[in-house]
């Protein structure tokens, strides 16, 4: 058996279950090491393979008409791509890219393993499945936040998230997690700064008041 002990740290139940036919993917798993920045798929690409993350993180998104990166989803440790399932069972090609943006370590298991044991094992079934509808389910509710919430109210939750007073990152960085523009998100912030709720300063956004944050990111907007 191969990478048993990683099996048995980051994904324990392929480990212990008895079911026979996880026996096929653990045995037939390459671990793979992925730079930042590196491509893994892109449009168009066909999907031979799929990735169970073990570290590091992924970057799901579209390129729209105007050039524009539009992010979907991440895939972090313990996590596997809901496009790449759709794209297995469908027998599509990919209709966006994924990007590294840490160095990524993760299981390779080949499309003809997949489906194999997706008819042999009741675990793996329910294990994929399980991951589809919860990252499905995410990418619905994070959509519904793009169309239906004020900019005002996801940026508040957003920087509420990040649990830290100091966020280091950019007006850019913003504008991409919340699907924006980076000239709307500057606008929005120096609102909040002028409210007194955040601090701008090159390259990091200090939180001042988290309350009056929560207040707005309740709210339909200001």
């Amino acid at each position: 058996m191969l990478n048993e002990e990683l099996w048995d740290k980051h994904f324990p139940d392929f480990i212990r279950n008895k079911d026979a036919g996880l026996g096929i993917i653990l045995d037939n798993s390459n671990l793979i090491k992925l730079p930042a920045g590196q491509q893994v798929f892109y449009p168009g690409s066909n999907c031979d393979n799929y990735l169970l993350v073990l570290s590091g993180e992924v970057k799901i998104q579209i390129l729209s008409e105007s050039g524009r990166e539009i992010l979907l989803y991440h895939v972090r440790p313990g996590d596997s791509c809901v496009l790449t399932t759709s794209c297995l069972l469908g027998g599509d090609s990919y209709p966006a890219e994924g990007i590294t943006e840490t160095e990524v370590t993760a299981f390779v298991i080949s499309a003809e393993v997949f489906h194999r044991c997706l008819d042999l094992s009741a675990y793996f079934r329910e294990f994929v499945f399980k991951n589809f509808s919860s990252r499905l389910s995410t990418i619905i509710s994070r959509m519904e936040a793009v169309v239906f919430e004020s900019i005002d109210k996801r940026l508040a939750k957003l920087l509420i998230e990040s649990g830290h007073h100091t966020i280091l990152t950019t007006h850019q960085a913003l504008a991409y997690e919340l699907g924006s523009a980076r000239e709307v998100i500057s606008r929005h912030l120096k609102h909040f700064e002028s409210y007194g709720w955040v601090a701008l300063k090159r390259g990091q956004v200090e939180v001042i008041d988290f309350e009056a944050l929560k207040r707005q990111a309740e709210t339909s907007g200001i």
